[in-house]
Order: structure tokens, then sequence, then C-alpha cells
């Protein structure tokens, strides 16, 4: 079955997503922003960096109550962009137990690390040259029952200020086209533009326009051709102290700027960095909302599913200004 797709081919020779990063000077980087050993517990990695004070100084950003929820609809739909849909059906149509009151009763399920479904990813997603968050081994510490190091369970929820970083509200345009690289300098640019700065604890939301364009244009894979941060852009937001960082993709820039590594980005942020990811959000909403009051900073909440030996968790994370 063919599907129709919106987007380019992907870029030539790395033409928007480079420049190229050898595996050499990837491992050079992952050194640069490695934080074993800071933390514990080591499997909260930089939630850990947020406190009380964080809580407290997010909820002061409240002032409307204006509620924005990020989640996108549970996706059962085929595509391009969803090879793996989401399950929902019904498993009681009222006529299953005693006839009063009527119970109506479903029944979901997700392979949800993908490109479809809104999720977290905890510190179990990811390994790198075989080792986790921390230097465990992957091999030793993931078997048929789940993680037994950096599961979504010891995450726990998340409440913390979240900066959205709307990159086509600054560029003056509808989205960014796939395979587009963003970088530190995009990212100050930003901050700049938007009149907001990337602190300790915060979690960095990064708008590129994907759902926009995938309600204009159709359905691709962004596999393949996605816009999102270059590596070097990770060096910043290392040294700026985020605790989460997220998008309307799932942050790494597609086709991959690295040699023989599909996701570099998902690799320093999760096994180099313990920062836990929020993919495929549609931050849509947001961006009309964060325009119209001209404020990028808010109290965000994340409250991800209690899996235990989960990797991640289907997740609606809700914007609070």
């Amino acid at each position: 079955m063919g599907f129709p797709t919106g987007a380019p081919a992907p870029p030539p020779n790395g033409a928007r997503n480079g420049p190229a990063v050898s595996r050499e000077e990837f491992d050079a980087l992952f050194e640069r922003v490695r934080t074993w050993g800071r933390w514990s517990p080591a499997d909260r990695g930089a939630w850990n960096r947020v406190t009380a004070d964080h809580v407290l100084r997010a909820g002061a950003l409240v002032r409307t109550g204006t509620v924005v929820p990020m989640g996108r609809p549970w996706d059962t739909a085929p595509g391009p962009d969803n090879t793996r849909p989401a399950l929902h059906y019904m498993s009681d149509l009222g006529d299953v137990e005693a006839p009063e009151p009527a119970a109506h009763k479903d029944f979901i399920g997700a392979d949800y690390h993908g490109k479809a479904v809104s999720h977290l990813d905890a510190l179990s997603h990811m390994a790198y040259r075989g080792r986790f968050y921390g230097g465990g081994t992957a091999r030793d510490l993931v078997g048929a029952g789940g993680a037994r190091f950096g599961e979504v369970a010891a995450l726990g929820p998340l409440v913390t200020r979240g900066v959205l970083l709307d990159l086509p509200a600054v560029l003056g345009s509808t989205w960014l086209e796939p395979g587009q690289a963003v970088h530190a300098a995009d990212l100050t640019a930003a901050e700049e533009a938007l009149g907001v700065t990337i602190d300790e604890g915060d979690a960095v939301l990064l708008r590129t326009g994907r759902f926009r364009r995938r309600r204009e244009l159709g359905a691709w894979d962004p596999g393949a051709s996605s816009a999102g941060l270059h590596v070097n852009a990770v060096p910043l937001l290392a040294e700026r102290g985020v605790a989460l960082l997220g998008g309307d993709g799932d942050s790494d820039v597609r086709p991959s700027p690295v040699e023989g590594l599909h996701s570099p980005v998902h690799t320093l942020a999760i096994a180099a960095m313990g920062v836990p990811l929020l993919d495929n959000l549609d931050l849509e909403e947001l961006s009309a909302v964060c325009a119209g009051t001209g404020r990028y900073a808010f109290l965000l909440l994340v409250a991800p599913l209690n899996i235990p030996g989960g990797t991640g968790s289907p997740v609606n994370p809700v914007a609070v200004l």
C-alpha cells in the first residue's frame, strides 16, 4: 500500500542537515557533555536538577490560567509517519455485564516509540556503545521483562519551567523544511527574538512547524527527512543545564549528519547527559498562545504513566500560562 507524501527528497550530501560530523568528533562531543556520576538516583538523570524552588518559580509564571495540551490525538490511521498505528477498540458495548447501569469499555495499546504518538523517552531508551547513562551495560540491564535501570517509573512526574523556541516564528516562515538543521546560533537568536533565556532545570521545546506542514501538505516519512537539532547545538543546552528536551519532531535533524549514527541528539541527550526527551508534540496551539501573550516561558507539567520497566510512556504534556 502506498501513501501520499508531502516531503521533498532527503537533502543531497547533507546540504541542509550539515555540517557532517565524524564518529571521532561525535565521541569527543559525547565526552564533553557527559554527566555520569553527577546525581543520585542516577536513573532520574537531569530531572534531579528540578528542585522545589524550580517548581515554585515555574508556578509564578501562571498569570491567565490558560491551559494548553500538547499531546497528539491517539493515531490509529496508518501512514508514512505512522507505520505502527496505535490500537483502540471497544471491549464492552454495554452488553457484557448486568444490564444496569450499562458499562462501556475500551482497549488502547501502542508501540509508541515512533513518529506518531506523543511520548516521553526514559533513560533506558538509548544506549551508546552498549552502555546506558551512568555506564551500566545495556545487555545486563534490559530483558524481556523490561528495563532494570532508567525505567520511566523512576522518573515520576515533572513540573518545571517550559521554554518554547518557535523557530518558524523567529525566521518569519510557516515551518522549517524537512532536513533543515537547527544550530546553536539559531537557539541563541531565538532566545533574543522571543525574549526568553534557557536556564538550569528548564524544559526546552523546539517548534519546527511539523504538524502545520503535515496538515497543509500531507504526511511524509520523518524518519528519512525532518527538521531538528544538529549535534553542534547540544553543548549550549548542556551548558544551560536543561532538564528536558522536546519538540514537534524527535529533536534530531534527519538525515543524521553523523556517520553511522541514526539518532545522535537522542544519544547525547539521553545516554550522555541524562536528559529525557519528549517526541511528537503538537505545538501549534502553544505557538499561537505564546505569540498572543508575548510570553514564551510557562509552567510545564509532564506526567508519564507509571510503568515499571518501561523505556518511556505515551504522554500529554500541559503548558499553563
